[in-house]
């Protein structure tokens, strides 16, 4: 070290970044603790379960609760139809949710300033203040499940993939994100596309669409999670084994009083992997989403 860069080191700064790296460490620690012990659960037998003292990693790792939870419940169908309402859900909110947005940001019409706050407003309101309201537009449904024109008469879409997927098939928040992407994109590119006699829908799809990935992806993987991991509405919406989800299906390892934690960690762990996998994919797209759709705006 030089006598200049003696001068402008700051005192204490070696201390302060070993600190912060010990403080990091131990949140890491205990955030990734109790997904470490529900693997180890999901490996472990049911004598090993119980076992005291507790130890972290099992003596004798088992697939048995894997195999179980796979061929002796209805877990994969429960996967199979929230694969299906998560798919729906993201293509709904990544295709409404960005037109919506780009609407809100670069279409000046009257009544854009009122519709963004009632936008606004509805994200604001809890799920489960909503919940009766969805419920009854859902079941009465016109000509869907036995239903009349008028909505009688049958059970509408419950019980149903699409009336599992239509209270979120375009999310507030996603349209509030998607608005402040696009109110921070270059105004110009618009101005071009009409001089060069291109329509709204030809701007938006051809010359803002491509430039706006990250908030796609951050809106496709907020869609996915959200859709993957609801477990109100589908208990509301639900009524045959057949049409459950997964979370619903999991709740199954906790009935009668009686937790059966290898099969629950084991079919817990086989719902995670999906998200982590979708997460770390777009993980890139997901931050610069968010930074510039959130902070920027």
């Amino acid at each position: 070290m030089n006598v200049r860069t003696a001068r402008t080191a700051r005192p204490g700064t070696g201390g302060t970044g070993r600190r912060r790296s010990l403080l990091a460490g131990v949140v890491t620690l205990l955030v990734a603790m109790p997904f470490v012990w529900m693997v180890s659960l999901a490996f472990k037998s049911k004598t090993e379960v119980f076992s005291y003292p507790p130890k972290l990693l099992p003596d004798q790792p088992t697939l048995d609760n894997f195999a179980y939870v796979w061929n002796s419940t209805n877990i994969p169908g429960a996967m199979a139809n929230s694969l299906i309402v998560a798919t729906l859900t993201v293509a709904g909110n990544c295709v409404a949710a960005t037109a919506a947005g780009y609407a809100l940001a670069r279409i000046d019409f009257r009544g854009s300033r009122l519709l963004f706050t009632t936008v606004l407003g509805s994200a604001m309101v809890p799920s489960i203040v909503q919940l009766i309201p969805l419920f009854l537009i859902v079941k009465g449904f016109p000509l869907a499940g036995g239903n009349d024109l008028f909505g009688q008469g049958g059970t509408g879409l419950l019980d149903s993939h699409l009336g599992l997927v239509l209270p979120m098939l375009v999310q507030p928040l996603n349209i509030y994100l998607a608005r402040q992407y696009f109110l921070d994109m270059p105004g110009e590119l618009a101005e071009a596309g009409r001089l060069d006699g291109a329509g709204e829908l030809r701007i938006f799809w051809q010359i803002y669409m491509p430039l706006a990935r990250p908030i796609v992806a951050t809106i496709a993987i907020l869609s996915f999670t959200g859709a993957w991991e609801d477990f109100l509405w589908p208990l509301v919406a639900v009524s045959s084994p057949q049409m459950q989800t997964l979370p619903l299906a999991l709740s199954s390892f906790a009935g009668s009083g009686v937790t059966q934690y290898g099969p629950l960690m084991a079919g817990t762990f086989l719902a995670i992997v999906p998200v982590l996998v979708i997460f770390v994919a777009g993980q890139r797209h997901f931050v610069q989403g968010l930074g510039a759709g959130g902070v920027k705006g």
